[in-house]
This record gives structure tokens, C-alpha cells and sequence, in this order.
């Protein structure tokens, strides 16, 4: 790996892109109206995530007022579990969203590598989570698309939920001051929601919180169920069972949240109030700070021109894999542990998964293209990107995964594997089948020793 020394603000990698004064990095997540980054400030050195919205797309579907309402709302928000937006840009085809970077990975990450929490650290992350959402609420934003991919661990630990107020666009509310868009991930959505007969947004919110508290505490979700219709069925009629392990008061809890009819359905200031809720709550201590939203206006603005614009310029050079810097590669893995970057990643998945290898950038793309091919997925291919696109539609539309090759040493790759398109449970199905034919191109470090180390084995 090789220092980027800087050099008055000029790209300094070639092939990589900026816009004004950031560094944009790896592809973090995409969806259909929107593509995060990883980027740097090459002024103050700090990294950020950008969420970038395609200006066509926001005109053709007349989101320009609703996401100006939202993004001015969201800029206001400054509480510690919710991801910050810091600022607002545009050129001539994008909007650019500058938000707070997070390292400590997915808080579902901590259940699928050792299961479910006790009640007691389960319990402090649905207060932080709670707190969020109350605090949300009452500026009038709600999230309603509560679900694991949106809840974050900072590098000590602090629950950050992102995309408040911009996961769910675009929806709309009628007359009757109810939403109407069904939207959220099946198995932490609102009966209410899928009904598609208008719904309170906040109790919706509340709903998805219930699931991922059972969930927390369980290591197991409380609606599940192959067939869309069945799993439908369960939530409408809120059919689960709490596991012997759950306490007494923390059952009743979660049976007043998972309450199908969102009028008889506990409130928020009343689980703040509940007496299991309560345990060792410390609400957090923050100061509400000025905020300008001269940015937000300025680019909104229908008389914007090119001064309140900022350009993209992007250096050009010999097709090879990205280079990806030393901050990179830990981004990358939780928690700032490398460990798991070297190990087969051939079990559980997430969104996206990536293994280490030491052949080159064509053998890597030549073998998972022979691999893709026989499970029914076409391959498009630019520059060291994949595009892998399945040929049938799944429960959320066609799977379509992006895959992208890092160089992080000398004859040294990262592969990365992330859900563009489609159902995530879809998305294990592929990388299980695929990883099969992946594992000669697949590099395994030698297995650390502790004690030479200096590091003492975990207990």
C-alpha cells in the first residue's frame, strides 16, 4: 500500500473521483433512488459517508419539495444515536448528502457472529434506539424503514440509526395526514403499513422496534415464514411466541408493541414510562448547536447557478484494480478487527460479504463469472466492477449484486460481494451457492498466534 501525499487539493489516486473539496472511496450501499460512498475531506482529513441522489430521477418522480423538507428537517436533527448530516451539495446531474461515517459495523452483526444479547445489553440498545425515534418524532420526521442494515455501532460501542427520513422516500401524505406508501422490509413492517389504507408513521416506527427487540433478545425473528402471503398472515394477526429466557416484564412489553391494531398499540412515551424500560435508563446529554440551511436553500434554489455548484472531476489511467488505503481496509471490517478480513467468509452473510485472494484481477473475474453463469445470473462487466444480475424475479424484484476488487498490497485483493437489487435473504441463497466454486481463488492467512502477539485469548 502507498501513501497519498497531499497536493493542493488535486486528485491525488488516480481514478478516483471528487467533488469539491471530498475524496469519494468504495461503494458503501446503493438502492434505486440513491448510492452511498466512502469519502474523505481533504481539507480536514475527516471521512465521511455520502449518500448521492440522481437529479433525473428526483425530477421524474416530483421528490424535489419532499426531499428538500426532508434534508432541511434531518440537518436540525443533532442527537448522539442518529447518524449526522453535515452538508448539502450539488452539480448539475446529482445531490450529494454528507453524513457521518460509522466504523463499529451493523448492530445485528454482534447476533450473527455470537448469537442472541442478554437482556441487559439488549435492553440499552432498544433504550438508545427508543430515544432516537422519540426525538425524531417530535421534529416530525419518521424513519419507516426500521430494519438491521440501519443500525450502526460507532467505534465505542453507541447505537447510530441511519437514514432517518430519507430510507423510505418516496412516499406521500394525503389529505387524511396519513402515509400511503408501502414500504420497509417484510419482516419488521407494520400490519397497518401493509394494509395500504393510510398509517400513523410514528406507529409504524414503533412496530419495527418491537421486532428488533425481540429480535436482540432472541437471535431470532418473531414473524418468519417462506411465503410472502403466510408470513403477511402472522403479522396481521401478530401470531409469535416469546422464548422461556424472555423476563416477565419484558414479554409484556413486546406484546403491547407487536399489537396489530395501532390504536390499541403502546405509545412511546409510554414505553419510556414501562417499568422494564425504565431499568438503568440515562437519557443522553446533548446540545441542540445552530445550524445554517443556506446549502439546502442554495442548491434547491430555482435560480441556482453555477456558482452554487460543485464540480466532478475524475483522473484517468490504465484499467487496474482500486487501490484501497490503510483507512479503507479497516473500514471495512468491524470494529477495527482485521481478523475477519483474512478468513473465509463461506457461512453467514449479511447485504455484502468479501474474501481475500491472491490471483489476479482477471482470474478473479473470469471465475466468478464461470460461477454465476450455471446458477442462472448474467454478468456485466467495467473496468475491475461486476454487475451480476439474475435472470428471474425474486420476492423484491431481480437480484442484482455488485461486486468490486480492491488491490490492498502487492498481489493482495479484496473481493467485495454487496446486494444492489433484491431480497437480502435471496442474496445469501446466491453467495452460498456461489461460494462452492470460489474457494481455489479464495486466500487464507496464517491463523494468528496470541501469545507472540503480545495479545491475550479472549475468554
Amino acid at each position: 500500500m502507498t501513501s497519498r501525499p497531499d497536493n493542493g487539493g488535486h486528485a491525488t489516486n488516480s481514478g478516483r473521483t471528487r467533488v469539491g473539496k471530498y475524496e469519494l472511496g468504495r461503494t458503501l450501499g446503493e438502492g434505486n433512488f440513491a448510492k452511498v460512498k466512502f469519502a474523505k475531506n481533504t481539507i480536514t482529513g475527516d471521512n465521511v459517508a455520502i449518500k448521492i441522489l440522481d437529479k433525473e430521477k428526483v425530477l421524474k418522480h416530483k421528490m424535489i419539495n419532499q426531499i428538500k423538507r426532508e434534508i432541511s428537517t434531518m440537518k436540525l436533527i443533532r442527537h448522539p444515536n442518529v447518524i449526522r448530516m453535515y452538508e448539502v451539495m450539488a452539480s448539475k446531474t446529482k445531490i450529494y448528502i454528507v453524513l457521518e461515517f460509522v466504523t463499529g459495523g451493523e448492530l445485528f452483526d454482534k447476533i450473527a457472529s455470537s448469537g442472541r444479547l442478554k437482556e441487559e445489553e439488549a435492553r440499552r440498545y432498544f433504550q438508545q434506539l427508543i430515544c432516537a425515534v422519540d426525538y425524531c418524532h417530535s421534529r416530525g420526521v419518521c424513519h419507516r424503514d426500521l430494519k438491521p442494515e440501519n443500525l450502526l455501532l460507532d467505534a465505542t460501542g453507541m447505537l447510530k440509526v441511519s437514514d432517518f427520513g430519507l430510507s423510505a422516500l418516496p412516499q406521500q401524505v394525503r389529505e387524511d395526514g396519513l402515509l400511503h406508501t408501502t414500504c420497509g422490509t417484510p419482516n419488521y413492517v407494520a400490519p397497518e403499513v401493509v394494509h395500504n389504507k393510510g398509517y400513523d408513521g410514528a406507529k409504524a416506527d414503533l412496530w419495527s422496534c418491537g421486532v428488533i427487540l425481540f429480535v436482540l433478545m432472541a437471535g431470532y425473528l418473531p414473524f418468519e415464514d417462506n411465503n410472502l402471503v403466510n408470513l403477511y398472515k402472522k403479522i396481521f394477526k401478530a401470531e409469535f411466541t416469546c422464548p422461556p429466557w424472555f423476563s416477565t416484564n419484558a414479554k409484556k412489553l413486546i406484546i403491547r408493541i407487536l399489537e396489530p391494531d395501532p390504536a390499541k398499540r403502546i405509545t412511546i412515551a409510554d414505553v419510556i414510562e414501562n417499568e422494564w424500560f425504565k431499568k438503568g435508563y440515562k437519557p443522553p446529554k446533548f446540545e441542540q448547536a445552530n445550524v445554517s440551511l443556506d446549502d439546502i436553500d442554495s442548491i434547491f434554489s430555482e435560480s441556482m447557478d453555477s456558482q452554487n455548484l460543485v464540480s466532478e472531476r475524475r483522473e484517468t489511467r490504465p484499467v487496474e484494480p482500486v487501490t484501497m488505503n490503510a483507512f479503507e481496509l479497516i473500514s471495512t471490517s468491524q470494529g477495527l478487527n482485521l481478523r475477519s478480513l483474512f478468513e473465509k467468509q463461506m457461512g453467514l452473510v449479511k447485504r455484502e460479504t468479501r474474501f481475500t485472494s491472491k490471483c489476479s484481477a482477471n482470474e478473479i473475474i473470469t471465475k466468478i463469472e464461470e460461477a454465476a453463469g450455471p446458477l442462472g445470473f448474467g454478468v456485466k462487466k467495467s473496468n475491475n466492477k461486476l454487475k451480476i444480475q439474475g435472470e428471474k424475479t425474486g420476492r423484491k424484484g431481480q437480484l442484482s449484486v455488485a461486486t468490486e476488487i480492491f488491490e490492498v498490497a502487492p498481489e493482495l485483493y479484496v473481493v467485495e460481494l454487496r446486494k444492489a437489487e433484491g431480497d437480502t435473504l435471496e442474496f445469501h441463497k446466491f453467495y452460498k451457492n456461489l461460494s462452492p466454486a470460489l474457494k481455489d481463488i479464495v486466500w487464507k492467512a496464517e491463523p494468528i498466534d496470541e501469545e507472540k502477539d503480545g495479545s491475550s485469548p479472549s475468554k
